[in-house]
Order: structure tokens, then sequence, then C-alpha cells
């Protein structure tokens, strides 16, 4: 299965990278770099290293827009440490970007793989809607877009594990609200892979997990120990090393997640509720209208982190 990446590294989102890469199962054919974790420059600084870092070929990377749709970018409130990377200290590559911005680069993709290609978003969906801009019809020759976004309400975690900057939003969708509410008005076949499952305890890797990390030589394996390592020596648990991999998960083995079907949008105002994702659950005078998308309720916790170390000692 082809892929193409748009992330925002940020420590998670290296992980999920690595994870795509080793996995047999998709062949990534492009990444795009999005502010989100990091503005878009130091993300796209970020994509190549980590290509570097798994020995990767080279491949087509480009950067977004610095600054996200709505024209600020808020600071977000959880560090991945000053590189971004959990204090890696990778080299700068000598990969060069691509000339294309991310919008371009992700339309040319996509219509050069029409009709069998998925989109994986990582990040703020801000280079996705700057490429609808280019290409309305992206939706129709994407097979699926799967990302990971938004708080629906389906377990605890959804609300206690808030990401972005007020007390009901997730932080891909806080950093341009406007970018999500084009994304998830146009077409898409979306699934939605939000706190609620990402952010889940059973997330965590199991002390098994780490003693197979430790236990092999890859450079993947030793970077999520060192992510590991970091997020816990912040009062955090391993969960956070994992988010950005559960799309990707769900992108390999569709089988591990559980989803429903909404009707959801993304609210772009309000103090305390930018950036939150309104689902309509309601048995009458439901908004039919509001986007129509798949959302994560449950996952195979256990097979997802058996995947990850799997792939990431071999």
């Amino acid at each position: 299965m082809k892929v193409l990446i748009d992330t925002d590294p940020g420590m998670d989102d290296a992980m999920a990278i690595s994870l795509a890469h080793k996995s047999s199962a998709i062949s990534i054919v492009a990444l795009t770099a999005v502010t989100g974790n990091l503005p878009s420059d130091r993300t796209a600084a970020n994509v190549l290293r980590v290509l570097d870092m798994l020995g990767a070929p080279q491949m087509p990377v480009a950067q977004g827009r610095i600054l996200p749709i709505g024209g600020d970018y808020p600071s977000d409130p959880f560090s991945h440490g000053s590189d971004g990377l959990a204090e890696s200290s990778f080299p700068l590559s000598r990969r060069a970007l691509d000339p294309r911005g991310a919008a371009q680069l992700i339309v040319d993709t996509v219509n050069a793989n029409a009709g069998e290609i998925t989109i994986c978003g990582l990040g703020p969906l801000t280079n996705i809607a700057d490429a609808l801009a280019i290409d309305p019809s992206l939706p129709s020759k994407v097979t699926k877009l799967a990302i990971i976004g938004g708080s629906f309400g389906v377990t605890p975690y959804s609300w206690s594990q808030a990401t972005g900057d007020n007390p009901t939003s997730e932080w891909n969708m806080f950093v341009d609200p406007e970018a999500a509410h084009i994304v998830f008005n146009a077409g898409f076949q979306l699934l939605a892979v939000g706190l609620d499952v990402a952010t889940h305890p059973s997330i965590n890797f199991r002390p098994a997990d780490l003693e197979r990390l430790s236990q092999s030589d890859t450079a993947e394996a030793k970077f999520a120990l060192r992510v590991v390592n970091f997020v816990q020596s912040r009062g955090y648990q391993s969960y956070c090393s994992l988010i950005d991999s559960a799309a990707i998960g769900a992108v390999i083995n569709p089988s591990l997640v559980t989803t429903e079907t909404v009707r959801c949008d993304v609210a772009t105002e309000g103090k305390l509720t930018r950036g939150m994702t309104v689902v309509d659950r309601r048995n009458h005078h439901r908004w039919e209208d509001l986007p129509q998308i798949e959302i994560a309720i449950d996952f195979d916790y256990d097979s997802f982190l058996t995947l990850v170390t799997d792939e990431l000692s071999r």
C-alpha cells in the first residue's frame, strides 16, 4: 500500500515514520512537513534527520507554510525537547527538500498514484487543506485519509488527556481548526484516531516491550527507548511516544481499530471551544449536513504494541 505522510516531528511523529518505514505492508512515497509541534521549517529538517536515522532511500520531502490558515501559531504546552526529537542531537541532514511546497507535492503525488494511495495526517491539517485549494477533487483519488486528531468523548481520556491549549481540544485540531474544518468537509474517506484511543493507558509500552527494545541494536529501537525515557522523566506516560503511531498502525492493519460513523465538524471560534471536534449524537434534530467521518472507538492495544515492538526491533 502506498502512503503519503504529512507530519510535524515531534517525537511521536518520528516513531510513526519509523514504524511506517519498517513495515512491509506499506510503502512511503512522499512526506510533507507541517507546522505543529514545531514550525514547518524545523519539522521539515526533522523529517530529513529521521530518514537519515532510518537509512531510508531518497524520497520527496516538502515543507508547508509556516503559519496556520487561521494566522497565529499557538504555543505547545507539551515539550518535545529543544530539537523536537527528545534531545537526540541528530546532525543536520544533507538531503535536500523538494523544491515544490508541501501542498503541491501532495497534489502531484496523489495524482500520480490516484486510486491507490492513502494519506496519513499526523499533524495539523494545514498542508492538506492547502492541497485541496489546488485540487478540490483530491478526496476522490485517495483511498483513505487517516489522521491523528480530535477528541470525541468515547472514553474519559478524550478530555483528561486533552492536548490543545484549552479544556476541550486536541493539539492537531487546535493549531489550525480552519484547516481541519476544510478537510473534514472535503469528502475524504476519513478515519480520525483521537485522544480517546491514542492516549488510552493500554497503549503504554508493556515492560516486556521495553525489554525487547533494549535487547535490539536497531537505531529505531534505541530511539524509541530514548523517547520513552524523555517523556517519563517529565512525568508523562510512554503512550506519548506512540500517539501518532496509532494512525500508522490502523493503516498497516485495519483490524486493529474499531470505528463508528458519526456526524462531526470542528469549531473554529470560542475561547473554550476553538479546535473542538463536535459530534452530533442526538436521536432527534441531528444536523445531517455535518460531515460524516469514521472515528476510532476502540483499539487492539496488545496487538498494536506487539506490531510496534516487532517492527522497531527487527
